[in-house]
């Protein structure tokens, strides 16, 4: 019997780290589909030796702690999942975005190379510029508009040629902050929401985001991939859809544009960043519709004490 796969996972408190933990652990998370096994395999309970941190427990940008922690623990898969998110305040903290997104990824490529580790690095679809006009493929030219995206594209240039690079975008879990939530909340208490139409993109609900890692855990493939669950949308038809799910008219989403937004966000969002998961879906079994996640996601939230 083989021994079991060790795996670091950072930011193993945020809203894909826990869904994570509790995958890798054999445990459906909130939210998740327990059918969906894109690899076609089970996890068994015993298959993996999980390590979680949180930023309190190991800061990433501390490049000597980062190297002893993972000499010490010596994993065989790292997900690297912490990351500096705030998108607009990025815009004025431009030094620590980069230390986290950027600088801390390369210590952790170089650190988890020395071992004969493998780095999954979780990135984003803002190092794209929106103009394309059509999905985004792994092969297109990134061009971030904003901070956030320039320093998560500098984390993925700083990665080996060995790493494996996950784009994601417009993830939300059960647990967590997330915009999913606000909308719900609103949809609950009799309130109305305004949500941009003029801003497309893919969704990532966080228990298929898990899963979907569980499976790069296993195989290690290497380069770079979009991971998301299936269609493209806009943040309105979001809102107007988990709106309807807790028996809203539609009267609850008013569709508004990017210029209407106030206060006007400091960073400029791309208008269509959504991710072609074609090659993902070429190799595995593909993410759910984003439909049935959103579904899931209202259906399981109402279980927990808070979001």
């Amino acid at each position: 019997m083989s021994p079991p796969t060790r795996v670091l996972v950072t930011g193993a408190a945020g809203q894909v780290g826990v869904d994570l933990m509790d995958t890798l652990n054999a445990v459906s998370p909130p939210g998740a589909d327990a059918s969906f096994q894109p690899d076609g395999l089970r996890i068994d309970a015993d298959e993996f030796d999980v390590l979680g941190v949180t930023h309190h427990e190991l800061d990433v940008t501390d490049r000597d702690a980062t190297s002893r922690a993972i000499n010490a623990t010596r994993p065989d898969v790292i997900v690297h999942l912490a990351a500096y998110t705030q998108v607009d305040r990025a815009e004025t903290d431009a030094d620590t975005c980069f230390n986290v997104n950027a600088t801390a990824t390369e210590t952790l490529s170089m650190a988890a190379h020395d071992i004969g580790a493998h780095l999954i690095f979780i990135s984003t679809d803002y190092v794209f510029d929106g103009t394309k006009g059509a999905s985004y493929v792994e092969e297109d030219r990134p061009d971030p508009l904003n901070v956030y995206g320039a320093s998560k594209r500098a984390g993925e240039l700083l990665c080996s040629a060995d790493d494996t690079i996950v784009r994601v975008s417009w993830v939300m879990g059960v647990r967590g902050k997330n915009v999913l939530h606000v909308i719900a909340d609103r949809a609950l208490t009799g309130a109305t929401v305004r949500f941009v139409n003029d801003q497309v993109g893919t969704v990532t609900l966080a228990s298929d985001m898990a899963r979907a890692l569980a499976t790069m855990v296993r195989e290690r493939p290497g380069g770079t991939w979009h991971v998301a669950n299936t269609g493209t949308t806009s943040w309105f038809d979001v809102a107007a859809f988990a709106g309807s799910l807790l028996g809203r008219d539609d009267d609850f989403a008013t569709p508004i544009s990017t210029s209407e937004l106030v206060p006007v966000p400091l960073a400029t969002r791309p208008a269509r960043s959504d991710l072609s998961t074609n090659k993902w879906s070429g190799r595995f079994e593909a993410l759910p519709d984003w439909h049935e996640g959103v579904r899931r996601l209202v259906r399981d939230r109402s279980t927990l004490s808070t979001p």
